[in-house]
């Protein structure tokens, strides 16, 4: 308390015991897989596999460079934004190594006819190196075209420069550079009685990388996939991310794929059996898996009560994978396969903003989808909604819709997605904003204000649709008093506060009875 000794007027702040509780992000997602390249611009993650946040399709394109052939995760991602979400961090598998080859341009001519004249390779294996190629001035008392310059530039400084080069003569560009270049090898690729003594320039000025070799593809496992919390990689590496709410892994069939072309499902499980384990852990996430392609719907059921066994609240699965356009043209086709994961979780992360995460994320339409792999009728669904598998289906005019909403727990409750995100999100929420808690008197001053808190958050969801009840003492109950904190709980200094939630489930089975009504004549 303050002294006071001098006659005055004195202003004193008090802090509220009652704080307002925002609610937790729902719709982060974390997508692990293949890029086509990497982000090299952090010193302390020179291969790019730490967990990288993008919030738009262009910032991934930049980062990671776009679609690829053999890389599922960047059409997943693609859809991801597609269908509305917004923020997802993007961790990169390594599943190939350089080629150990140089690094190879041929530079144009000037005049198209001479085709490319000029062929430059590396010195060292997969150099990144340009080649800038600027034009000189004859001199008045010669013929022919005017030399050119030539300037080597790595790390984005010019190492090397030679001026006053030609094709062919003592100015030869492959003698001068040959001789002294320690970055490059050059050849002249034009025919010894090529006429050029009626061209202006020789080479056409500009700036042109050298193009590495494809990277030679190196086998991915599981143990890949999982990563490691230290090293900040693969599904572990999440850890840091402490905001993400949804993982997907979108690139199991190209791993997974073998050399005869046949499935090795015991990768498919080890991976997603990893994946679900992290999520169990780091409570605030669900996994949104998918199942393996080209299942018949009694395929999949087999392989759900065979293989995958998976019990847990804390992951999805849906089935089958869908058709999108292919933007690469991979052998012609128009059209690829690709698994469901990132535009579900596109579809999450639209139901979040709209309705709120209490709203099951199911018959609403997948944006970007041509068709699914395998339509399936009402009645093959039967067999897979009770076992967790969640359906694509086609309805005509209605488009294409997610038809199921369940975990794959048995625990019936948490059987559905939006009763264990709609947790998530207010465990999370409780969590960061009653930190201001710890260490304050644990007296029935604190225990008021701990409640006042919790329940203006919970009437607000309730008011907002979220819990079920005719009214707030229905939806929500918050016991902090001496029956929750005895004198040996404040001894051992703790303070327990006691929540319960009504949580509102979905109308899976909407059911209407229908009767004749006969009148009887009185």
């Amino acid at each position: 308390m303050p002294t006071y000794t001098a006659p005055g007027v004195y202003v004193e702040e008090i802090p509220s015991t009652q704080k307002v509780l925002s609610s937790a992000p729902t719709a982060v997602a974390a997508f692990v897989g293949f890029t086509a390249s990497f982000p090299t611009d952090d010193p302390h993650d020179p291969d790019g596999l730490a967990p990288r946040l993008v919030t738009s399709w262009t910032q991934f394109e930049s980062l990671y460079g776009g679609f690829v052939e053999g890389a599922l995760l960047p059409l997943s991602v693609y859809g991801f934004f597609l269908n509305g979400g917004a923020q997802a961090y993007i961790v990169r598998v390594p599943n190939a190594e350089p080629s150990g080859e140089p690094a190879r341009l041929a530079l144009p001519a000037y005049d198209k006819s001479l085709g490319l004249p000029l062929a430059i390779e590396s010195v060292e294996p997969d150099a990144d190196i340009t080649v800038v190629v600027s034009s000189g001035e004859a001199a008045d008392d010669e013929d022919g075209p005017a030399p050119f310059s030539i300037t080597i530039v790595e790390g984005g400084e010019a190492v090397e420069s030679y001026d006053d080069l030609t094709l062919g003569g003592p100015r030869d560009a492959a003698t001068v550079i040959n001789k002294t270049s320690t970055k490059v090898k050059v050849e002249i690729k034009l025919a010894e009685d090529t006429d050029l003594s009626s061209q202006l320039e020789l080479l056409k000025p500009g700036q042109y990388s050298l193009e590495k070799a494809a990277p030679k593809p190196v086998p991915v496992s599981g143990r890949k996939f999982a990563g490691s919390e230290t090293s900040r990689s693969g599904i572990n590496g999440l850890a840091i991310a402490e905001d993400v709410t949804i993982v997907v892994v979108p690139d199991l069939l190209t791993a997974a794929t073998k050399d005869d072309g046949s499935l090795d499902l015991g990768l498919w499980k080890a991976v997603q059996t990893s994946l679900i384990a992290h999520c169990e852990q780091h409570a605030n996430r669900v996994a949104i898996l998918d199942a393996p392609p080209g299942l018949t719907p009694q395929q999949v059921k087999e392989w759900r009560s065979e293989a995958a066994q998976y019990d847990s609240a804390f992951a999805t699965l849906y089935y089958p994978w869908i058709k999108v356009e292919n933007p690469t043209g991979t052998n012609g086709n128009a059209e690829i396969l690709i698994p469901p994961s990132g535009h579900v979780a596109g579809v999450w992360a639209r139901t979040d903003e709209t309705r709120g995460v209490w709203k099951a994320p199911a018959n609403d339409t997948i944006r970007g989808v041509l068709d699914v792999e395998r339509s399936i009728t009402q009645n093959e669904q039967g067999i897979l909604n009770p076992i967790g598998i969640n359906a694509i289906r086609p309805f005509g005019t209605r488009g294409i819709r997610i038809w199921g909403a369940r975990t794959l727990a048995s625990d019936t409750d948490w059987q559905y997605i939006n009763v264990r995100r709609l947790f998530n999100m207010i465990e999370s929420t409780i969590l960061e904003g009653t930190q201001w808690a710890v260490f304050e008197p644990n007296d029935v001053s604190l225990w008021e204000g701990v409640k006042r808190t919790l329940n203006a958050y919970l009437r607000g969801l309730w008011q907002a649709g979220a819990l079920f009840g005719q009214s707030a003492d229905q939806a929500f109950f918050v016991k902090c008093d001496e029956t929750t904190n005895p004198p040996e709980s404040i001894d051992a200094g703790k303070l327990v506060v006691e929540v319960g939630i009504a949580p509102v489930k979905p109308a899976e089975f909407v059911i209407f009875r229908i009767s004749q009504n006969k009148q009887i004549a009185s």
